[in-house]
């Protein structure tokens, strides 16, 4: 197979040759597909995402428990942004993201995540004096949780 390039010039290909660049052709092509193609785990197994709405709950819980401790409402606000922003940037679409946040099922799922990390934590969540103690710690400590408070 002969092509013509610029100025005249041509390139002879030799059998092999167009085998092997239409083997790298069609590999690149069906990489690009299985990319594209690829389905992204829910939001809820991203840990970036979910720990960090899990530290905005657990926050919005100590704040209306205790009456001592005040939410950062603007942090909180840019907080949950940002995570929105970072599951954009991950592929996911706002409806997925609203999806996620909105569900019935992963508003319970996330409740007991929260209620299990304290757990571990050594707090007990149905405790609002321990709550509110663990508040108080997370300020001082300025970790995810004490962040969003003060």
């Amino acid at each position: 197979m002969r092509r013509r390039l610029a100025r005249g010039w041509s390139l002879r290909l030799d059998p092999v040759m167009r085998l092997t660049l239409s083997l790298c052709a069609l590999t690149v092509s069906l990489s690009a597909a299985a990319v594209a193609g690829q389905s992204a785990p829910p939001l809820s197994e991203v840990a970036e995402i979910d720990d960090g709405l899990m530290a905005v709950a657990i926050a919005d819980d100590i704040r209306k428990r205790c009456d001592d401790i005040e939410p950062r409402l603007m942090r909180a606000y840019l907080t949950i942004r940002a995570l929105e922003r970072r599951a954009q940037d991950l592929g996911y679409s706002d409806e997925e993201i609203e999806d996620y946040v909105t569900s019935k099922a992963e508003k319970a799922r996330m409740r007991t995540k929260a209620l299990d990390w304290l757990k571990e934590n050594g707090v007990d969540g149905a405790d609002d004096a321990a709550l509110c103690a663990f508040g108080v710690a997370a300020i001082e400590r300025n970790d995810a949780v004490g962040r969003l408070l003060r």
